[in-house]
């Protein structure tokens, strides 16, 4: 299962977004939850530099998958409007794939 953990401040603004694990709703290659999960974080951290302008601290997983955590995201407008975004997609994911994903946000 995927764990997305979206971490929150008092003010409510996005300061940390990290996903764990593998769907496993398919062969290698062949698993869509996993597509579907790696294109949306992939956009979203993408544009939090190129349309935000903000340079987030990424660490991941390259060699096993299966982790990445995306912090020092900027506080401003455009990149908490990616952030929500991108949980907005996860959530439509975990929807109708609820047993291959968890999303969940905290303090």
């Amino acid at each position: 299962m995927i764990k997305a953990h979206f971490q929150v401040n008092a003010d409510g603004k996005f300061v940390m977004i990290e996903l764990t694990g593998h769907a496993d709703s398919g062969d290698y290659g062949h698993d869509i939850v996993c597509a579907a999960v790696s294109a949306v974080v992939a956009t979203c951290v993408n544009a939090l530099s190129s349309v935000a302008h903000v340079k987030p601290h990424e660490e991941s997983d390259d060699e096993q998958g299966g982790f990445i955590r995306v912090t020092e995201i900027g506080s401003d407008h455009d990149s908490q409007i990616i952030c929500q975004t991108l949980l907005d997609g996860l959530l439509s994911i975990q929807q109708q794939y609820g047993q291959y994903l968890e999303v969940k946000m905290f303090n």
